[in-house]
């Protein structure tokens, strides 16, 4: 019985290409494209440019050690500010360091010139990036100017440096010393694509069925038994996504070597377990409204949300009481807290246990609506 299901299901997902692509190629595809754009953890040198209006050593040097700054990479040098905002405004560049006219002579005098940079940050990350490099060598700039200052007026060179900087910070980042974006956004976006792409194939597969009347011929097959007709259904989809959801995991821990603190099978049961939890929250969705444009709009919509509602971009404490409710729903937001604890964190098995058992919380929601589904499947109903 339920052996002939997933015959015909296995006939179903080979028979048209749509399968093939939404299940294996949109997920690898994405995989190796933010793999690929996150290669370096964040973007480096950002193109900038620079206003020199003072022309002098000093100036030059600044330009020099802007230039040579992880972050910030100076493409251009115009004459002034309103030739490098027409750059900003044609996407050359992301923002632009203002070094005023004069500035060599004010520095030296001890007038106080205005050192002013500007950031684009319509980009919100070069934007980001070309505001942090631009405020450092700002800060970096006006500790030179200082220490001239002190030094022209017969301080030692010692007592400058300790009047500048009393006191040294070293600063070591906890599990991601090397400050890599990727660990944190690729580990959040791949899950949320996965989700979103399982929500549309188990939605399409199910209520399909529905729509073009072959429902009662599915629930035939598994002698009326809805809950051996929806295994039947969904385990080829479950072991299709699986295999590609530990294909993403091999990608990101082998192959890029991001932070792995835990047994690779921590994370392996996390994405089995992930795969089937986002399953049934669209099976869910499927018995509550056995309507495919319905279901498949719910669905959707979710699955988009979860880049936003998950906490991936805004973290939960500081959203809306109403809002911050659904970010309890979402299967995906118990996974990536499963990879911070575990793969990021290297916390013991026991403290994500509750991460794991949320997610065996969506199969049992998904059987207790399996008559809905049922009865939507002896008599059904198309609804354009």
């Amino acid at each position: 019985m339920l052996w002939q299901v997933i015959k015909r299901e296995i006939r179903l997902l080979t028979s048209r290409p749509m399968w093939l692509a939404g299940m294996t190629l949109v997920p690898l595809f994405m995989a190796f494209f933010f793999l690929s754009i996150l290669g370096e953890g964040l973007p480096k040198k950002v193109p900038a440019a620079i206003v020199d209006l003072d022309h002098s050593q000093m100036s030059r040097q600044i330009t020099r050690s802007l230039d040579a700054t992880e972050l910030v990479g100076i493409t251009q040098s115009e004459e002034s500010f309103n030739a490098a905002m027409d750059a900003v405004q044609r996407g050359e560049i992301f923002g632009f360091f203002v070094i005023p006219d004069n500035f060599e002579r004010d520095a030296i005098g001890g007038r106080g010139p205005t050192l002013t940079f500007y950031s684009n940050l319509t980009f919100y990350v070069p934007g980001t990036l070309v505001f942090k490099g631009f405020k450092t060598m700002g800060v970096t700039t006006t500790g030179r100017v200082v220490q001239t200052n002190l030094v022209s007026k017969g301080a030692p060179q010692e007592m400058a440096e300790v009047l500048l900087q009393p006191m040294t910070i070293q600063n070591h980042p906890l599990r991601n010393p090397w400050l890599n974006y990727s660990y944190y956004l690729t580990t959040s976006f791949l899950p949320g694509i996965l989700e979103l792409m399982i929500f549309i194939m188990t939605v399409y597969a199910i209520a399909h069925e529905l729509k073009t009347g072959t429902s009662r011929q599915w629930l035939a097959m598994a002698r009326g038994d809805i809950w051996g007709a929806l295994i039947g259904k969904l385990a080829p989809q479950t072991l299709v996504f699986t295999v590609i959801g530990l294909g993403i995991n091999s990608l990101m821990f082998d192959w890029n070597h991001f932070p792995l603190h835990c047994p690779m099978w921590h994370m392996a049961l996390a994405m089995l377990l992930f795969v089937i939890a986002c399953q049934c929250f669209a099976t869910f969705v499927c018995c509550v409204l056995p309507n495919l444009r319905l279901s498949l709009s719910v669905c959707c919509l979710t699955g988009i949300l979860a880049f936003s509602i998950a906490a991936f971009s805004f973290p939960v404490q500081s959203m809306y009481g109403g809002i911050a409710i659904f970010s309890y729903i979402l299967p995906v937001r118990y996974y990536f807290e499963i990879y911070i604890g575990q793969a990021l964190n290297g916390i013991p098995l026991y403290f994500s246990r509750h991460y794991y058992a949320a997610l065996l919380v969506y199969p049992i929601l998904a059987m207790l609506a399996a008559p809905l589904l049922r009865r939507a499947a002896r008599h059904p109903v198309y609804v354009p």
